[in-house]
């Protein structure tokens, strides 16, 4: 890689998930992931390709740019898998330099690392808890370890296809509050909505359903973004 970071893309769109849905903001799309998820809707950003090498100056010119010269100071740093550590180093160089420049900073975590030289400078967290249907697994000590170091700046987002999925969350919600860790953190159930798939009504309505009839733990939030241009537009 020469030093240079491996960029997919790098464009400018509301949040389509999430506690930030709808907050206009620059996303840098790392380019590499090794993680896996069966039901991945990126899986062009899986390979890690030398072709997608960028510096840091233009990966930065692109952000100013894409942000409106500067005036959307919000940065979701995506991927792709941006915590990788192949990626790491190149995420930490480029996380110091928006800081410096003011930058309000989201990372979206896919749950299997805590990387705390990246977590401790950025402002905000989006942390993966892996169902059964992604076919990975989160430990539950990476969930405990963010309640217990990063209380305040983290949201868990969970994909949910079916009951099995919401289960399995649940699981892992009782197991954390019965070692008295402090629950209070948003944790949010996506329905999921597949690559080529027609709006899934029935599984966001009973995915909200059991979460109520289940002590409403979570917060359920579809993916706007889908919503409004369907589930195979890129860079929305």
């Amino acid at each position: 890689m020469n030093g240079k970071h491996l960029i997919n893309s790098i464009y400018r769109a509301s949040e389509g998930e999430g506690i930030f849905v709808g907050r206009p903001q620059v996303f840098v799309r790392y380019q590499g992931c090794a993680v896996g998820c069966l039901n991945c809707d990126s899986k062009d950003t899986w390979e890690f390709s030398d072709s997608s090498a960028q510096s840091l100056d233009l990966i930065l010119n692109q952000v100013y740019e894409e942000g409106f010269q500067g005036s959307i100071k919000n940065v979701s740093i995506t991927g792709g898998d941006p915590l990788h550590p192949a990626h790491v180093p190149h995420v930490f160089e480029l996380v110091k330099r928006l800081k410096d420049k003011k930058y309000y900073i989201n990372i979206e975590a896919a749950g299997t690392r805590v990387v705390d030289e990246i977590f401790d400078l950025v402002d905000f967290i989006s942390f993966d808890f892996k169902t059964p249907s992604t076919g990975v697994k989160t430990p539950l000590r990476n969930v405990s370890k963010m309640i217990t170091q990063y209380q305040g700046k983290f949201q868990m987002k969970a994909v949910i296809f079916d009951h099995a999925d919401f289960e399995a969350t649940l699981e892992a919600f009782k197991s954390l509050q019965k070692e008295g860790l402090n629950m209070n953190f948003p944790w949010v159930l996506t329905p999921c909505y597949n690559v080529g798939e027609k709006f899934p009504m029935e599984r966001f309505a009973e995915i909200i359903s059991i979460n109520e009839a289940n002590g409403a733990h979570f917060r359920v939030i579809g993916q706007q973004h889908k919503w409004i241009f369907g589930p195979d537009k890129k860079q929305v």
